[in-house]
């Protein structure tokens, strides 16, 4: 009982620190962040205004890229200012709904990321293991269809976190040790039995993360297998060359990912490394995103160019 009376219940507000260890410094880490998110939006609303007006854009990678940016965007959204609210101004404070919130859309929103580079590596595989039959696969309606079910299935496994999350009543702090609502770091507040909350996060993290990455490296080992049995050279180093924006997004994602999901879990990472690893996954893919991407396409170039009026 006494412990229990001890413990916060039903808390209204939570407290979130930054990085805890780097309290001194994060004021001016915050711009380095501000930086990247600043390059993130920018990046991606040129992308969401270059593909739609661009009929030659108009196929299925750079419809999912499309999809791919507003995910980014959302991203940064979610996460960048009450981060940098917390960085620059002090304000650790936040509703615990509103933590909850914050904590769906930042999970459901790389859910859906994941998905669409699932997508984006089953759109390579078509055009290279089966291009005859590339149109008709990959329909509108298939593509539409591709991006619903990538978009329902993380709003509905992400949405049972913050669900579960709720019923918890007693916690024994209110203080959490991120810069943002990261499902872990709430749910470690509790002071009752979270073992149904760490097996929940597992298997939506497995559900999502494991299998888009498992099948993406399928596609990937059957495309090789195809590229590799071609017998010209060029044939070889172009079909190879449409896939190395992916492949570089898709590497950056998973590794970021994955060393943010167990450590946080099973790891002796310090929190301040932990943290800025955790931000850096979540802010740096959607900043690279539309440079690698615009690096690689003709046409983004020159659509990107135009825009600044650098091409007179």
């Amino acid at each position: 009982m006494e412990s229990m009376n001890m413990s916060y219940m039903d808390p209204k507000t939570v407290t979130l620190i930054g990085i805890p260890g780097l309290e001194h410094v994060q004021f001016w880490i915050g711009f380095s962040f501000f930086a990247v998110c600043l390059v993130a939006l920018l990046g991606n609303i040129i992308l969401l205004i270059i593909i739609p007006t661009e009929h030659s854009l108009h196929q299925p990678m750079y419809i999912f890229l499309a999809v791919l940016a507003a995910t980014d965007i959302g991203l940064c959204v979610a996460i960048a200012p009450k981060m940098l609210a917390i960085f620059w101004f002090g304000f650790y404070s936040m509703a615990f709904d509103a933590c909850l919130a914050q904590l769906f859309f930042i999970h459901a929103l790389q859910g859906m990321e994941s998905g669409i580079l699932l997508a984006m590596a089953f759109d390579r595989y078509v055009a290279i293991c089966d291009p005859l039959r590339y149109t008709s696969t990959l329909t509108p309606f298939i593509l539409v269809s591709m991006v619903l079910v990538v978009a329902i299935r993380a709003t509905v496994l992400v949405g049972i976190l913050p669900i579960l999350i709720k019923r918890l009543h007693f916690f024994h702090s209110i203080v959490i040790a991120h810069s943002y609502c990261e499902h872990m770091a709430v749910v470690k507040l509790a002071a009752e039995d979270i073992h149904v909350n760490k097996t929940c996060g597992l298997f939506v993290g497995f559900t999502i993360l494991g299998f888009d990455m498992t099948f993406t490296l399928i596609s990937y080992i059957l495309i090789f297998q195809a590229v590799f049995r071609l017998h010209q050279k060029e044939a070889r180093l172009k079909a190879f060359n449409t896939c190395t924006a992916h492949i570089f997004v898709f590497l950056e994602f998973y590794i970021l990912a994955f060393f943010s999901f167990f450590s946080h879990r099973f790891g002796r990472v310090v929190p301040s490394t932990h943290i800025l690893l955790s931000t850096i996954y979540l802010l740096v893919p959607p900043a690279l995103n539309p440079i690698v991407y615009g690096v690689k396409n003709k046409v983004i170039r020159k659509r990107v160019a135009r825009l600044f009026s650098l091409n007179h």
